[in-house]
């Protein structure tokens, strides 16, 4: 019986799910936009973007993949994984062909 657990990007990182969770979602694009309202530069150009609201910024972001946060998932074994969002969002990408928000 195969494993449900998988290696994305080939960087050596195995995860059980190879894509972010609504909650996981929610969860980094709120830290990040209170991140942002408290002062943080963009990791993008906001300068063409037609909306400048924070969560907006933050949701962009995270679509491009330039978050520097890393997921930290327990699973039921007790296992813990440490997943950068940026493989997981490679991985969405590649399975998907896009992030949805």
């Amino acid at each position: 019986m195969s494993s449900p657990v998988e290696e994305i990007s080939g960087a050596g990182v195995r995860v059980w799910l190879p894509r972010l969770t609504r909650f996981e979602k929610a969860r980094i694009i709120g830290a990040r936009a209170l991140q942002l309202a408290m002062g943080a530069r963009p990791l993008i150009d906001v300068s063409k973007m037609p909306v400048k609201d924070f969560v907006h910024i933050a949701g962009e972001e995270l679509a491009r993949g330039v978050l520097p946060f890393t997921i930290v998932r327990r699973l039921p074994s007790g296992v813990r994984e440490l997943i950068p969002v940026s493989l997981l969002i490679k991985s969405e990408k590649k399975i998907f062909g896009g992030v949805e928000l």
